[in-house]
């Protein structure tokens, strides 16, 4: 079942630390089949806290989605995310195409 890794941005504290992160971070995606649908475009916070950027990641199970996050190419990159901004990232699985409604 698909899973989607999202990535919240809160608040930017260092720009050349994330400038890092966005460095590595496309090379950390190599080998790993990644399907973005959304990559830091319009955001409208309707409830919760505001969001200054979010991404969202389609695997094809969690499995895999963990396997990208937990890569060490991504978690090399991931400490400059980390020392660079705050972000909350998710993961969530999909459902079943078409799936039953309940009555």
């Amino acid at each position: 079942m698909a899973a989607y890794l999202i990535f919240i941005r809160e608040k930017m504290r260092d720009e050349a630390e994330y400038a890092l992160y966005k460095q590595q971070a496309p090379g950390a995606m190599q080998g790993h089949t990644i399907t973005p649908h959304a990559m830091y475009g319009p955001c409208e916070t309707l409830e919760g806290a505001e969001a200054q950027g979010v991404v969202v990641l389609e695997f094809a199970s969690a499995e895999e989605a963990k396997a990208f996050y937990g890569s060490p190419a991504y978690q090399k990159a991931c400490k400059h995310r980390h020392l660079g901004s705050d972000y909350r990232v998710l993961l969530t699985e999909g459902i079943a195409k078409n799936p039953p409604l309940a009555p």
